[in-house]
């Protein structure tokens, strides 16, 4: 676990953790793996190139939802947020997708389901898998979750 914090120290991959972030990506994006291992490819906000991250999709009640294990100040949260939450999906096809951010007092249950999902954030999200939905309404405000709508 704390090989996995120090990849992201001070909420920033790093030079290894970007280099294994590209390798993800692109095994992601083949759709050979499990379908919840996804690439977000959105415009970067001051590139302006398609930048692509690998993201773990959790499903709940049917929905959708992309989670930022890493918090509010992650480039891929301000690169969706400048695009107005247009971006597409890649797991052996592309998707075109909107992404719309969940309100603060609808994220408990989606990141206790995230944390399920995705062992490699529970190094930097600082509630227990099993803990209690209430506990994860505590930190709501620190890690970003977007629904995932597909774009007809």
């Amino acid at each position: 676990m704390a090989f996995k914090r120090w990849l992201y120290r001070g909420g920033h991959p790093n030079r290894l953790a970007r280099i294994m972030n590209r390798g993800w990506a692109l095994i992601h994006s083949s759709g050979i793996f499990p379908n919840y291992l996804v690439t977000l490819e959105v415009v970067g906000r001051q590139s302006g190139k398609m930048i692509s991250f690998p993201l773990a999709l959790t499903v709940l009640n049917g929905e959708r939802y992309l989670v930022s294990m890493l918090g509010e100040d992650t480039n891929w949260v301000r690169n969706v947020r400048a695009a107005g939450g247009k971006a597409q999906l890649r797991h052996g096809r592309i998707e075109q997708i909107l992404l719309e951010e969940v309100d603060v007092s609808q994220r408990a249950p989606i990141l206790k389901a995230f944390l399920k999902r995705a062992p490699g954030a529970r190094p930097h999200i600082p509630v227990d898998k099993e803990a209690p939905v209430s506990e994860f309404e505590k930190i709501t405000a620190q890690f970003p979750v977007f629904r995932v709508r597909a774009i007809k």
